[in-house]
């Protein structure tokens, strides 16, 4: 009930708030439920089977139409948020801006091969994090983690019982 009294004060105008550190903390444990929800989905079914959204077939096209070269295993808070760098996000978001949460703020795993930690996290917006993680799921980026963290095979037992 807590919680879902908090997304619904998230969702009202950011402009109601200043600075209130509640909200602040609010944003950032939804950002790390999500991130570990992300995680587990990650490790459960293969990257290649993960859909993220209805829409990741245009992400993906879109993203890689706007970002051709950008390297989506290892990325640092300078490669995606320079000034350069920001202009060309926001560009890309305007283009999903009819999806829900499209802006909200999201962690993201800065190094692809490795589990979400304070020093593995980036802070980004909602479909930049879509469209990095579909980029890793078809270019096969996330295998490594999944086939590291992904849970043991169940052997039937004498009996034929899982």
């Amino acid at each position: 009930m807590e919680m879902m009294q908090g997304a619904s004060l998230l969702s009202r105008p950011a402009d109601e708030f200043g600075n209130d550190s509640l909200v602040e903390e609010m944003w950032a444990a939804k950002a790390l439920e999500h991130a570990e929800v992300h995680f587990n989905l990650l490790t459960s079914i293969h990257p290649s089977q993960l859909r993220l959204t209805p829409y990741d077939d245009q992400i993906y096209a879109t993203f890689r139409q706007d970002f051709p070269d950008l390297k989506v295993g290892q990325l640092t808070d300078e490669s995606l948020k320079s000034a350069a760098e920001k202009l060309k996000w926001r560009q890309f978001a305007e283009k999903f801006n009819k999806m829900d949460d499209y802006s909200y703020g999201t962690l993201m795993r800065a190094d692809a091969t490795k589990e979400f930690s304070p020093d593995n996290s980036i802070f980004v917006f909602r479909v930049q994090f879509l469209a990095i993680e579909i980029a890793r799921n078809r270019e096969g980026l996330n295998d490594a983690v999944y086939k590291q963290h992904k849970p043991p095979r169940k052997i039937p037992d004498e009996a034929g019982a899982q």
